[in-house]
Order: structure tokens, then C-alpha cells, then sequence
């Protein structure tokens, strides 16, 4: 910690040491305090070290395996600044293969630690690149095909910080872990003993994985105690499978001043932020009434999501501000959005995203045999999940069905050995994601780029979708996004295009494709 975040934090505690008592009770309730994971910059020779390994983290009053970067569970964010290079080497010390995603940085193929990327058990795997595009909040986790929804279950993800000139002309919240959060969400399903439990199955290839435990930062219900005035969160949908609706549990509103690629244009005032998995949105949030509230997801309306404790507001996290006067702001405009170029006779790219039907059906009729009709969210009779099939040798795929490449883009499952197009670097091209006579959600992600919505599901994107994004919501409808690539991307290095459900991605509904 630096000396000046040294001299902050000691200012906030002493303040909160002048709270009445009743207030430093609050503080020391049951709730345990929010984990702030470290800040890790690069060294003086440029350089920053991971360490993939497993270790034990207590949830629910039991102890579990877990697996993290730096440590047992999850990992530290990087901050790393535009223009100027780093080197990461990432050693392997977990029993099984992994590889490093750097999801939403726009690197070359070659560093980008997609499926091709691997990092043996015991091995090791280093990357060189200079991060040129605008501040933002990104993040980094597996992508080992056939087992990125496991690793990640198991607890392997940390942010990405890029910082800009740009940003640091602004007076929001910044002192990390004060009043600039990280909030990675996450849910978590457990064994009798307290094991991760997770199964990629018939069900969770059809809907997705999903847990009964809510945990923000690797934590069920923690408490956040920042100064009064505005407090940024930067907030991580880090399911598997789950979207989530956040809001606050006193309705006052949230400021979304980023999406997944950088700063809007300007801040947009929200009471509910949907978001897909892998999104990240900042948001800032009014804490000068020094009133305690909750960060709180809301019900969503997706296959599998609406089981209790989920069908009600469920706290993420709980913030009781303090006495001590925070000194960020909420700027009016934030950053430089260019206009659209002509769409005019750019090339266009048709990836349809479909659903075998026998997984269809054997899914659903998996997941109400499971779960009961409320887990079907209202679908009624989605798919065929009442055409008669017997549970018998489901689990196994039964019939001789494959579901482990039973998702599909363009008729295809993903095939390592063979991408699927090039696309001409530095060129914009319109892709049209399509979802259309498939109900399920798929958030829809891109590598490499940081990409603009032309149209969301049919519909102009919200304002608070239509700056710098790599993750687009398709469902049920075709969404449209602006693609240009500044990086190449070799064949044996070849960019992914996939479902971020993970479970969707871990059984095929993914593509490779080049850049040259």
C-alpha cells in the first residue's frame, strides 16, 4: 500500500472509530467485512508474476477446495496503464491444465489465452503486450474448452484495471477499496460437506450451472463501511450462468458511468442494471444522507434463475457510510464517445445460435424433474421438456446423444483445429448475432475488441449499453453489433466468439476465427 492510501484508510478508521457506539456496533455485526482483493502493479522491471493454485476458503461455516490466482480463492486486480508494456508470467500449480483469458483487453491472438493457450499442470505460460486502449474495467479467468464453467466455478477470476489520461482528469472515487469497490458477484452451489458442488450434465448444458449461495467477492453477505459522498462500484457478473438485475434495497439511484470497454459519454441514472455474464458496469451511488442500504440483485426471468432464495431481492452487499466526507465527484460528461461510421456497404456476418433439440428437451424435462415447475421461469412448456421422454440414461445422454457438443454456431460445434472465418484487420464488419427460435438467454462475447451495439434483441441499445462493450445480449431475436480488429490472430492462435453461459460455451456454441 502506498503511503498516501496508507494515511487515507488510517483517516477512515479513525473516523469510524468516533462513530457512536451503536454505529461501531453495526460495523462489527455478524455481516463480516467486504474483501477487497490487492492491487497488483507491474514491478520496476515491468513485470507481474501469477500463481495458479488451489487452496481451502471457508463458506457457509464449512470448509472447501477452491482454486485462485495469488492465493486460494479468486485473485488480486492488475493495474496496468495505456501505453505502457507489461509482462505477465503465469505458473500452473493445480493438478489439471488451465489457460489466462484476458477478457475485454484487446490484445493479439497470441496473448489473448483462449483454448489454444495452455498452461500444463506444473508448467508455466508468459505474455508480452501494451494495453493502447481506453481506461476500463476488465477482467481474467479460464478458458479451458470443455472445462471453463469447472475452473471458474472453482474460483479462478480477477479484475483488470486500464488507466488513461483521460481518466485521471476526472475526480471520481479513487482510493481503492474505500470508495473505488470492486463487487464480483458469483453464486455457488455446495455439497452436504461443504465441497463446490459441480456437474456438467444434460441440465446444466441446457440451462447452465447454477448455485443457491450468493457470494460477492468470494464472501455471502459482507458489509462495505466508505465515506460519506459518492462511492464507485465496480461491479463483476462473475456467474457461470446466472444474469442479475442490481438495484439498491432503498431504491436511490445508481449513476452507470462505464460498461465493459471504457467511460460513456455520460453518466445515466438507473434504479435497476441488468447485467449478463462477464459484464462489468461502474456505477456510482449517493452515500452523503449517511443512510445504511443494501446493493441487492432482484428476480430475473431466465430458465433455472428463479429458484429460491433468487425469487426475491437478495442482498449483495451491505454499505454503512461513515462520518469522514469522501472527495470524488460525479462528473456531468465523462469521456469522448466517436460518432458511428457509415454502415454503408460494410461486410456482414450471420452467426446463428442454436440448441439441439433432443438437449432441449431432455434439459428442461431434467431441470422440472429436478427443480419443479418454477424453475421453468414462466416457460411453460419451453422446448418439448413434456414429450415423453423417460429420465432413464439422461444423465448420461442416453440414445447414444452427445450433449457435450450439442450447442451450436451456424450448425457447428466448436472445432479447435478449424476457425470458422478471417477477418480483415483494422476493418469494421457488422455481425449478426442471432438467437432467434432458441428462448434462452446467450450473452453473446466477442475476443479481442471492444465493439458498439447497432441493435440489442431487435431494439436500439439503452444508453447505458451503447458505449465500448465485448458481451451483447442475445435472446430469442437477433442482436447487431460493429466489430473492427487491431490485433492479428493466427489460426493456431485464432480469436473465440461465444455464448459467455458457460456451460453453453464448455459444449460447443463457440467459434475460432483469424485475423490478418
Amino acid at each position: 500500500m502506498h503511503r498516501r492510501d496508507f494515511l487515507k484508510y488510517t483517516a477512515v478508521l479513525g473516523a469510524a472509530s468516533a462513530l457512536p457506539l451503536w454505529s461501531r456496533s453495526a460495523l462489527a455485526a455478524p455481516r463480516p467485512a467486504l474483501p477487497i482483493p490487492p492491487l497488483l502493479e507491474p514491478d520496476a522491471r515491468s513485470h507481474i508474476a501469477l500463481l495458479i493454485s488451489q487452496g481451502q476458503s471457508q463458506f457457509v461455516g464449512k470448509t472447501a477446495t477452491t482454486w485462485g490466482y495469488n492465493g486460494s480463492l479468486l485473485g488480486p486486480a492488475l493495474k496496468l496503464t495505456q501505453g505502457k508494456p507489461v509482462s505477465v508470467t503465469i505458473r500452473n500449480q493445480l493438478p489439471d491444465e488451465s489457460t489466462v483469458h484476458w477478457h475485454g483487453l484487446e490484445v493479439p491472438g497470441s496473448v489473448d489465452g483462449g483454448p489454444q493457450g495452455v498452461i500444463a499442470a506444473g508448467g508455466s505460460r508468459s505474455v508480452t503486450f501494451t494495453p493502447q486502449q481506453r481506461a476500463a474495467t476488465c477482467w481474467f479467468h479460464p478458458h479451458q474448452h470443455g472445462k471453463t464453467g469447472h475452473q471458474v466455478a472453482m474460483g479462478l477470476a480477477g479484475l483488470v484495471l486500464i488507466e488513461d489520461n483521460e481518466l485521471r482528469r476526472l475526480r471520481l472515487p479513487q482510493q481503492w477499496g474505500i470508495d473505488d469497490v470492486p463487487v464480483i458477484v458469483q453464486d455457488k452451489r455446495f455439497t452436504a460437506d461443504g465441497a463446490i458442488d459441480y456437474q456438467l450434465d444434460v441440465m446444466t448444458a441446457a440451462v447452465g450451472w447454477f448455485g443457491d449461495t450468493l457470494l460477492t467477492n468470494g464472501t455471502v453477505n459482507p458489509q462495505h463501511a466508505p465515506p460519506r459522498g459518492w462511492l464507485r462500484l465496480r461491479l463483476l457478473n462473475g456467474c457461470n450462468a446466472r444474469s442479475l438485475k442490481i438495484s439498491t434495497s432503498d431504491n436511490r439511484p445508481l449513476y452507470v458511468i462505464a460498461s465493459d470497454g471504457g467511460l460513456l459519454a455520460e453518466p445515466v441514472k438507473l434504479t435497476e442494471l441488468p447485467m449478463l455474464m462477464g459484464e462489468r458496469f461502474e456505477v456510482l451511488v449517493e452515500t452523503r444522507d449517511g443512510t445504511p442500504f443494501d446493493i441487492v440483485t432482484l428476480p430475473v426471468s431466465q430458465m433455472g434463475m428463479t429458484l429460491p432464495p433468487f425469487d426475491a431481492p437478495l442482498p449483495l452487499l451491505h454499505i454503512q457510510p461513515l462520518r469522514v466526507q469522501a472527495s470524488g465527484t460525479l462528473p456531468d460528461s465523462l469521456a469522448d464517445m466517436p460518432a458511428l461510421p457509415s454502415l454503408e456497404g460494410l461486410n456482414q456476418r450471420t452467426l446463428q445460435l442454436s440448441m439441439d433439440p433432443m438437449l432441449d428437451m431432455m434439459g428442461m424435462q431434467a431441470l422440472e424433474q429436478r427443480y419443479g415447475k418454477q424453475a421453468l421461469a414462466g416457460m411453460g412448456h419451453h422446448g418439448m421438456a413434456h414429450g415423453g421422454m423417460h429420465h432413464g440414461g439422461m444423465e448420461h445422454g442416453g440414445h447414444g446423444f452427445d450433449f457435450h457438443n450439442a450447442n451450436r454456431i451456424n450448425g457447428k460445434a466448436f472445432d479447435m483445429a478449424n476457425p470458422a472465418f478471417n477477418v480483415p484487420k483494422g476493418q469494421y464488419e457488422r455481425w449478426v448475432i442471432s438467437g432467434e427460435g432458441d428462448m434462452m438467454l446467450h450473452p453473446f462475447h466477442i475476443h479481442g475488441t471492444q465493439f458498439r451495439i447497432l441493435s440489442e434483441n431487435g431494439k436500439p441499445p439503452a444508453a447505458h449499453r451503447a458505449g465500448w462493450k465485448d458481451t451483447v445480449w442475445v435472446e430469442n431475436a437477433r442482436s447487431e453489433v460493429l466489430v473492427r480488429f487491431d490485433h492479428a490472430a493466427a489460426a493456431s492462435e485464432a480469436y473465440m466468439a461465444h455464448c459467455h453461459l458457460l456451460e453453453h460455451e464448455d459444449t460447443g456454441m463457440m467459434l475460432g476465427f483469424t485475423v490478418a
